[in-house]
């Protein structure tokens, strides 16, 4: 599967949209960015093709309700314009789909537990969808996945139709997003990209390769990113653009050819932790991902496997000496340099609901935390819940 072409200028707008011939346009834009200058170029293109779209903005609540009435507005061969981070995207992505598929919604409401729904092959490799990025990170513009929010907690939805036509990325789309949010980006990217390699036991050398090149390379800009923002500097519009590259290659899917899908223990847990809580995805990323690496190192298996961790690790600090030795403690450390807030509180009787539904959603039989007892995630939850004292402000203890 080709992937989508990627435009680096709104003055190709026009020749995309000639090219592809959608029966309408509908732009959806997150309201954070709906009277910003990337929205307003959008349009600007949008017009310049000849077309006048409807307008519609992101709803608070993504669900199904959402997903439902965006796609019944939709007239078919009609386009979406998402404009906006990764809510925006996977609602235009999960409507457009809905819209042109109607048997799909069924697969989103079926009466499972399971927090991942994988759709059929033979779909289509792609949602009738123009993704234009405002944030970093999720790199949902590229990818064949999507989430929604459903139950009180959040379902995963995999398939090659959620997949964008095509990618508007410029550097005046992130250029107005807050420091902290371009290092949790940063971050993500490189979670998204390695997660997978340390947390399977296969070793696959080509895509092992690509995989170490891919988080040296995230590493690479997201330090340079650091550089301007901890002393707060403006974040260069080529250290922007290239994370958001690089976070979009690690969700085309070549680097984990072969790779389980359900290695994403961290994500999982992560994810109803943050739902739980109503942190951000990346608060609670960033509180569990060491406590797994460390099981892994401690040599659990059923986190990981610490012969590949500390390969990673070792070719990272051949590249960037700069890492302190022990993965672990690097990961620690790089998480401080880049000012990422991990310190997550999370009450004991609340641990033990946060144990249950992660196992619920995603254990039990079930492919992802297999081998996991609601006892297992509670101790991972507490380690990982504790405070942190050196990345709490001055004059305040744990």
């Amino acid at each position: 599967m080709a992937p989508a072409p990627v435009l680096d200028s709104y003055d190709q707008l026009p020749g995309l949209l000639r090219e592809l011939r959608p029966t309408g346009a509908t732009l959806l834009a997150d309201p954070a960015v709906d009277g910003l200058p990337v929205t307003r170029q959008v349009l600007d293109g949008i017009a310049r093709a000849g077309i006048t779209p409807t307008r519609a903005v992101t709803p608070a609540d993504g669900g199904l309700p959402a997903v439902e009435a965006l796609a019944a507005r939709l007239a078919p061969g009609e386009l979406i314009i998402g404009v906006g981070g990764g809510s925006t995207l996977d609602l235009a992505k999960l409507a457009a789909a809905v819209s042109s598929r109607p048997d799909l919604l069924p697969y989103l409401t079926a009466g499972q537990r399971s927090g991942l729904i994988a759709l059929p092959h033979g779909w289509g490799d792609h949602a009738h969808v123009l993704a234009v990025p405002t944030t970093l990170g999720t790199g949902t513009e590229a990818g064949p996945v999507a989430c929604f929010p459903y139950d009180g907690g959040k379902r995963l939805v995999m398939g090659a139709c959620l997949r964008p036509r095509a990618i508007l990325r410029t550097a005046e789309a992130t250029e107005t997003l807050p420091g902290p949010l371009l290092m949790d980006g940063a971050l993500e990217a490189l979670f998204r990209a390695v997660m997978p390699y340390s947390s399977d036991t296969l070793d696959l050398p080509e895509q092992d390769a690509a995989v170490e090149e891919l988080a040296a390379e995230l590493l690479a800009a997201g330090d340079e990113l650091a550089r301007h923002v901890t002393i707060g500097l403006p974040a260069p519009a080529s250290a922007r653009l290239r994370v958001a590259a690089l976070s979009a290659e690690s969700q085309l899917g070549h680097i984990n050819t072969g790779r389980s899908p359900y290695a994403v223990k961290t994500w999982a847990v992560a994810n109803e932790l943050s739902t739980a809580l109503g942190l951000a995805k990346m608060r609670a990323i960033a509180a569990v991902w060491p406590v797994v690496w460390q099981r892994a190192l401690d040599g659990d298996l059923r986190y990981g496997s610490a012969a590949r961790v500390h390969r990673l690790w070792t070719r990272l600090r051949h590249r960037h000496p700069w890492l302190a030795p022990d993965p672990v403690d690097g990961l620690h450390r790089l998480m401080h340099r880049w000012q990422i807030d991990r310190t997550v509180r999370l009450a004991p009787d609340l641990r033990r609901t946060v144990a249950l539904r992660s196992i619920r959603a995603w254990g039990a039989g079930l492919p992802t935390l297999t081998g996991l007892s609601a006892d297992d995630v509670a101790a991972l939850l507490a380690e990982a819940t504790r405070s942190h004292p050196e990345l709490l402000p001055a004059g305040v203890s744990a």
